[in-house]
């Protein structure tokens, strides 16, 4: 068996390891706790204390985990992306020169803020290093402009990343800023594989789809419904894009928009695996996203070749739109995530994004994406969450 390291894992990572039976065929060692949890995280010594741990391959899926797992894959030279490769991808403004320099027809225009308007809205104003959807706001005229400084905070987000990224020689300040970026439109997707030895490899292309009139998504469709040819393009630009950015022995996932017409629009790529898709690959495919990542971070080509997906998966996100505190939550289950818990405001939890508050996140099969939606929808109605406007006296 070999030792298999996962930094600062979350509960999906513990749930999915089980899942797919990997304990079984791997010595997995669980190291820390999910840094969203973390009011205060050190990470000299974070590292220190994983330098001497039996491992031979370092994993981890979120993006700062990911880039401390890198770090400290090179420093016992072990297979991984290098630091370097993940910062380029994690810092929107150099992800969006490196997108220009082999894709300039799908990289949107984009600028760092610093107090006045860089073109006209509507755009998207974000944090230029970020996480999900937190932080982007839309401005549709120059009166929208938010605090810029709240938007490059993301509730200490910020200043733990500059504590890692400083290890991988990022520079003072590189998460401070706030970046401007032109509207894109179309079908929002994401196509999520890996690259070994410089080959990509793609495992498939997930559909985004949102609570109507918001930003916030409502849920995630595999495979996506998108026509083949339009697939081919996507699959060209994630080769083009992971190539520029430097990535190699790593997942990786690219965010696009898919426009009836014209070039399809890159809204970010991510250096790490797309772990709330890896349940529904696993479900329809056989074969779990985790075991691919885990060959790869030992230095073994994954070999991904499951055939199509059987039927239609969904990751379904249950969401609220208005601030409540949270008096009772159902109990979690191999097919439910709940991410709140009783006792506190929801906007004292959780990672949400500028409009609403995620509760959990189910999901179901079928058929037919709308078959596998509308029995997550069923059971999300189901669920025992209790949230009143204040606490109870």
């Amino acid at each position: 068996m070999r030792d298999i390291l996962v930094l600062c894992p979350q509960e999906r990572d513990r749930r999915a390891v089980a899942a797919a039976g990997l304990e079984q065929r791997y010595a997995v060692r669980f190291e820390g706790e999910d840094l969203d949890g973390l009011a205060d995280f050190d990470p000299v010594a974070y590292l220190e204390g994983c330098a001497e741990l039996p491992a031979d391959g370092v994993a981890a899926t979120k993006d700062q985990s990911a880039l401390l797992a890198s770090i400290l894959a090179e420093r016992r030279h072990l297979p991984g992306p290098t630091p370097a490769a993940l910062l380029a991808c994690q810092h929107k403004p150099t992800s969006r020169e490196l997108q220009r320099a082999v894709a300039p027809e799908s990289t949107p225009r984009t600028a760092l803020l610093d107090g006045g308007l860089p073109f006209d809205p509507p755009f998207f104003v974000k944090p230029a290093v970020g996480r999900l959807s937190q932080g982007a706001v839309k401005i549709e005229a120059a009166d929208d402009l938010p605090d810029l400084a709240q938007v490059a905070a993301l509730d200490g987000y910020a200043t733990r990343y500059e504590r890692i990224a400083a290890l991988a020689g990022a520079p003072p300040g590189r998460a401070r800023g706030v970046l401007a970026e032109e509207l894109l439109t179309g079908t929002e997707v994401t196509l999520e594989g890996y690259v070994h030895k410089g080959r990509v490899t793609t495992i498939g292309v997930t559909d985004s789809v949102k609570y109507p009139g918001t930003i916030s998504f409502e849920r995630f469709e595999y495979p996506s419904a998108l026509p083949d040819e339009r697939r081919a393009e996507l699959d060209r630009l994630a080769g083009l894009l992971v190539a520029a950015h430097g990535l190699n022995e790593a997942f990786f996932n690219v965010e696009f928009f898919v426009p009836e017409k014209g070039p399809v629009g890159i809204i970010e790529l991510n250096g790490r695996l797309a772990s709330q898709f890896a349940p529904l690959v696993l479900g329809l495919c056989g074969r779990s996203t985790y075991d691919a990542l885990f060959a790869l971070a030992c230095g073994d080509d994954p070999e991904w070749h499951p055939g199509p997906p059987d039927g239609v998966g969904v990751s379904y996100v249950l969401r609220v739109f208005e601030d409540a505190y949270v008096v009772e939550v159902p109990e979690p289950e191999d097919t439910l995530e709940v991410l709140v818990r009783p006792g506190c405001r929801l906007s004292e939890q959780g990672v949400n994004d500028a409009g609403s508050f995620r509760l959990a996140i189910l999901y179901g099969f079928g058929e037919t994406a709308v078959e596998a939606a509308e029995r997550c929808r069923e059971r999300a109605r189901a669920l025992s969450f209790r949230l009143e406007p204040e606490p109870p006296r």
